[in-house]
């Protein structure tokens, strides 16, 4: 049974897929230390089932995926207070990118400051068509805290990175998708449908590929080409040790779906 976390829903919509929905809905399920601090358990605990293979983030209702971070607390912190805010928000950032299993967001409504970051730091995100992308923060008299800054570079490229954060511009689904933030745009309706179809061809493939092929995509933008191909190389011969190797090329030659095991 699957434990029980402030602020957020934890359900199996489909075999060892989970769905995480942030459910602070009357404050547009906006992120204070809390909620950082339950969604940083809740991976955790996914992180560790040996069998979860992909991981859904939305937030509850169709008005927001996550708002932004909880102006009203943070308005009374002091430097130091802020600092160790965006420590705990970084913290959850880097676990979300090194969670074993693949992480969707599934955005719907709006995805703003805090909420954008913990967007970008999924592995893609999907977007309804009432989706809205912003890093206002500038508005505000501070800047990005949680990675906005330097993810968001790296999604779109410096120059659209500079445009959006400097202005502070408000980013539909549609101009998200053109700018390649979102990997695809669906009727609001249709979002959970569409993440779900996703997670599904991801759980049919060999779980430890998967996994292998997660952590050098991430690995590698830190790295250099040569250095990062390298890496690759060491992890696909690291992969012709584990089980579903085998079973997974058996089954290509013998015609027949492939029975993988974790391993």
């Amino acid at each position: 049974m699957a434990p029980t976390f402030d602020c957020l829903l934890l359900t199996q919509p489909q075999d060892d897929v989970w769905l995480i929905t942030i459910d602070r809905p009357k404050a547009l399920n906006a992120l204070n230390k809390a909620l950082l601090t339950s969604l940083s358990q809740a991976f955790q605990w996914l992180d560790a089932l040996p069998t979860t293979k992909v991981i859904l983030l939305t937030g509850n209702g169709d008005k927001a995926f996550v708002a932004g971070a909880d102006v009203v607390a943070m308005q009374a912190m002091t430097a130091l207070e802020a600092r160790d805010f965006s420590h705990l928000g970084m913290a959850l950032m880097h676990q979300i990118e090194a969670c074993s299993a693949p992480v969707i967001a599934l955005v719907n409504g709006y995805c703003l400051g805090g909420g954008c970051e913990l967007a970008l730091s999924c592995d893609y995100i999907l977007a309804s068509e009432n989706a809205v992308f912003s890093q206002p923060e500038v508005s505000l008299g501070i800047t990005p805290g949680f990675g906005g800054t330097q993810r968001l570079a790296r999604y779109i490229g410096k120059g659209n990175a500079m445009q959006w954060i400097l202005t502070g511009d408000r980013i539909s689904a549609q101009d998200a998708h053109k700018l390649t933030l979102c990997h695809q745009v669906l009727s609001p309706s249709e979002l959970l449908k569409g993440g779900l179809a996703q997670a599904e061809k991801i759980a049919k493939n060999a779980p430890q590929a998967v996994r292998f092929a997660k952590q050098l995509i991430h690995q590698g933008l830190n790295l250099s080409l040569h250095d990062g191909c390298q890496l690759e190389t060491e992890r696909f011969a690291l992969s012709f040790t584990t089980q579903d190797q085998t079973e997974g090329m058996a089954a290509f030659a013998e015609r027949r779906p492939a029975r993988f095991s974790h391993q």
